[in-house]
């Protein structure tokens, strides 16, 4: 029976994600992680969104592993460049990506999952580091030496652009639950639009409207 563990943040990737895995494996579970984040609104999101979907969710408390960000200093703008790094965006948080990844892993040994499915993506995204294919492929590695198994990574949108990952989310039949139920918006505001929740003011919920756009004006959603 081909099993998958789905990271579900409760954003439209993710999201996303989930839906695509449902078409790929036999059985299908989901986690979350709860590190102190502005828009924890995600999580609340990401279950009723398993719920809808059928799929067992499970969330890590990961509050004070985590910070330096935007997304967990609430006083910082996530306009503005990371004080550790101006190459890098406000709502970077070191580590994030590993931590989840490796936290999954280790709840999947004891379920007797070797799949995971992640929403990252290099082709259309915030300019974190963590988020592309050679990270990816460096954690497949690590994860499969430190477990000695065959772990396996699944990032199904990693190279497409937001536009695409909407007509995916519409071949998958899934676009009204991506539209009206997940939450990108970096601070949780859950001002209701065409593209579904949040305000046009942060670089997330940016390339959600802008992918939105694009995708309406190809005619694939």
């Amino acid at each position: 029976m081909k099993k998958a563990i789905v990271l579900l943040s409760g954003g439209q990737d993710s999201t996303t994600c989930l839906f695509w895995a449902l078409k790929q494996f036999n059985k299908v579970l989901a986690v979350g992680f709860d590190y102190g984040q502005k828009h924890r609104q995600e999580l609340v999101q990401a279950q009723k969104i398993a719920h809808l979907a059928k799929v067992e969710y499970k969330i890590f408390n990961l509050k004070g592993l985590l910070g330096g960000s935007s997304l967990t200093d609430h006083a910082k703008d996530h306009n503005e460049p990371h004080t550790k790094n101006n190459n890098l965006p406000a709502s970077f948080t070191a580590g994030r990506n590993a931590l989840f990844l490796t936290l999954a892993a280790s709840f999947g040994y004891e379920q007797g999952i070797q799949n995971f499915v992640i929403g990252t993506c290099q082709t259309d995204y915030s300019g974190y580091p963590d988020c592309r294919q050679e990270f990816i492929g460096s954690q497949i590695k690590t994860l499969s030496l430190a477990l000695e198994t065959e772990i396996k990574i699944y990032t199904p949108l990693m190279f497409l652009t937001k536009a695409q990952t909407w007509k995916m989310a519409q071949d998958l039949g899934c676009f009204d639950i991506v539209r009206d139920y997940s939450m990108t918006d970096y601070n949780g505001d859950l001002t209701k639009n065409e593209w579904g929740y949040g305000v046009n003011n942060n670089p997330a919920t940016a390339l959600r409207v802008k992918g939105f756009e694009e995708a309406k004006a190809a005619g694939w959603i």
